[in-house]
């Protein structure tokens, strides 16, 4: 069997949700089989494994819709794309395309960093549920990486191909000492964009009522959106990062209190995985998928209002609960490996592509 995985939206420099997922799964499935890797860029390669690789049309560009010509001279039985809009027009193979999620239905404004004609086809795009539509019922089968997007897929009835869930996971950053001490303060930690529907400003609040906890905000952030939630707050103690590198970020979780999302709508929740591998306890948004990943390690709170995070803080401080929450963390979060997600995937590739099952669109017409 003849496997590609399209490696495009590695993102270059750092890995961003997308880009760590599609390195993640291509590291442990080209451990179990031979595959090719797709880049649109040669810097792309500093971020993926030393596997063998071609170059094509990047896939924002206006070749995508027929990349499949130049991937079939790559003779593939089976192409798996870590998103949903890899071009499948005149190809000869089996195509597996990846849902992370719906967030942008809800929440259409487009990341920033996408060129301006992208960000408009973006907003486009998620005004109705066909286009989606269509671009899943090309594929022979549909990736998504958790049972509630899965869920959703079901209920907006976005495919009548099979969905396979393939669960996002989290790279070590660190091995802990366990079981874990609970750590000296109240230090807290949000890893994550300042998008609208990231609801940080719930965050904020709370620690505006905290006076001896501590927020500490890691990732890069605009200006503007420094200064407004410093207004936000102005009594709240906030730390302000703009960007850690993976050991301080480790550093930073294993010195915390707990790691906190208000979050409206996650596909996942891969810095929930992050701070539970190290015993770091979690209190998060009460959605469905934070449920999911957190399970009953996580504590809980109602996004839309701070004074429910602030009594979900003051629940961890009460007897050994921070000691029973860390060691529970532990034990959920040793289930998202990508490891185990590279074993699904290569299951449902060599079920797609294997005997018995003809290759490609085309072929199948005659």
């Amino acid at each position: 069997m003849r496997i590609v995985v399209d490696c495009r939206y590695i993102r270059i420099g750092r890995h961003d949700g997308i880009s760590r997922f599609t390195a993640g799964i291509v590291t442990e499935l080209g451990r179990r089989h031979p595959l090719t890797m797709l880049i649109s860029d040669h810097r792309q390669l500093e971020m993926l494994p030393d596997l063998p690789w071609q170059l094509v049309s990047s896939p924002t560009s206006l070749r995508e819709p027929l990349v499949a010509l130049q991937v079939r001279r790559l003779r593939p039985d089976v192409v798996f794309s870590p998103m949903q809009t890899m071009g499948s027009w005149g190809r000869t193979y089996k195509l597996l395309l990846t849902l992370h999620d719906l967030i942008y239905y809800e929440n259409p404004t487009p990341p920033r960093d996408l060129p301006a004609p992208v960000r408009l086809l973006w907003r486009l795009y998620h005004l109705a549920w066909w286009p989606q539509r269509l671009l899943l019922n090309r594929a022979d089968a549909v990736v998504t990486v958790s049972e509630t997007t899965a869920g959703l897929i079901r209920e907006h009835d976005l495919t009548h191909r099979p969905v396979t869930v393939v669960p996002n996971a989290a790279d070590d950053l660190a091995t802990p000492e366990l079981p874990r001490s609970r750590p000296e303060g109240h230090r807290l930690v949000y890893m994550g964009s300042y998008m609208p529907y990231k609801n940080v400003d719930t965050l904020v609040r709370a620690v505006g009522a905290l006076p001896d906890h501590e927020l500490h905000l890691l990732s890069r952030i605009e200006r503007g959106e420094r200064a407004r939630l410093t207004r936000l707050a102005p009594q709240a103690r906030l730390v302000f990062h703009d960007g850690v590198s993976d050991a301080a970020y480790a550093e930073l979780l294993a010195g915390a209190t707990a790691l906190v999302h208000a979050s409206k709508a996650e596909g996942f929740g891969i810095p929930l995985v992050e701070a539970m591998r190290l015993g770091t306890p979690v209190v998060v948004s009460d959605t469905p998928i934070f449920r999911e990943i957190g399970g009953d390690a996580a504590l809980y709170f109602d996004a839309e209002n701070p004074e429910s995070l602030v009594a979900a803080l003051w629940a961890l401080e009460r007897g050994d609960e921070w000691q029973r929450r860390s060691a529970s963390s532990v034990v959920v979060a040793a289930k998202y490996t990508w490891a185990a997600s590279a074993e699904v995937l290569l299951d449902l590739m060599m079920r797609t592509a294997g005997p018995g099952s003809r290759r490609g669109r085309s072929r199948r017409r005659r």
